[in-house]
């Protein structure tokens, strides 16, 4: 069996977890595979031999985000396995410090979702803290949404081209339910697409696509914890018509690159 990165993977406290989770499948109205805990996460990826779970929960009020912060950073502590992501947010005042205490705790990364988190990719709001993580960290961008266009990927080409010193991974191949807009705004540019909530949702032919046309090179392998499987997606992943160099790319190499801050 392969070794395997997870790039996108949500953890929570155990005492919020179960409402948490129960939160996130309402509101994509899909049925959880998971707890959402680091112990069932833990145990789900231990099953297709992950090595590494890139790990993030997204501040939904401004409140939340030194708490957030802190808590990843104890999980990352206490587990070698993990790689954390922090939260920002569009209402916090000082993000400059915050991003310099991320920092100073270990954290790999930024993890951002507009439409839990209420913003648009290229809302003015959002522009201080695109300056300030601008090459430093690594931001991972929930993408698409079938009732709103605050992650399209139109959007964020925008702060692409605002941005060019700006590592951004593109979640769910650029676009959840987005992916035509994906393959005209995105794909062929300086950015990464995971694979999580996609694969099972396009053909395998769709998918093999757009990795060659993006490049293997920029492609990493995500499960999208707690919402599905990490045996299942891998099962999705491996039925993709690539070569033997492409997966390894994409399940381990081009991650453990960006993790080591190759990029």
């Amino acid at each position: 069996m392969p070794e395997i990165i997870d790039i996108h993977a949500h953890i929570f406290p155990g005492r919020i977890a179960e409402k948490a989770v129960s939160s996130i499948g309402k509101y994509y109205g899909i049925k959880m595979s998971h707890k959402g805990t680091v112990e069932d996460l833990l145990e789900s990826g231990s099953r297709i031999n992950v090595s590494k779970y890139v790990v993030h929960s997204s501040a939904t009020v401004v409140e939340q985000v030194r708490a957030i912060n802190d808590y990843i950073a104890e999980v990352q502590s206490a587990h070698p396995e993990f790689v954390g992501f922090a939260t920002l947010h569009p209402g916090l005042g000082n993000v400059a410090a915050e991003v310099d205490r991320i920092i100073g705790l270990g954290l790999r990364g930024i993890k951002l979702h507009p439409e839990f988190q209420r913003f648009s990719i290229d809302d003015d709001d959002m522009m201080p803290i695109y300056e300030a993580v601008e090459g430093r960290l690594p931001v991972l961008m929930h993408m698409g949404d079938e009732n709103a266009d605050s992650s399209s990927p139109v959007r964020l080409s925008r702060v692409l081209d605002r941005f060019p010193g700006l590592v951004v991974i593109a979640a769910h191949f650029g676009g959840y339910r987005m992916w035509d807009l994906s393959c005209e705004y995105l794909i062929g540019r300086n950015v990464y697409l995971d694979t999580s909530s996609t694969l099972a949702f396009i053909s395998p032919e769709q998918a093999t696509d757009m990795i060659r046309k993006h490049g293997a090179d920029k492609v990493l392998f995500g499960s999208d914890y707690p919402m599905w499987d990490h045996r299942e997606e891998l099962e999705r992943f491996m039925a993709l018509d690539l070569t033997e160099e492409e997966r390894k790319a994409v399940l381990y190499g081009n991650a453990e690159k960006l993790l080591l801050g190759r990029y």
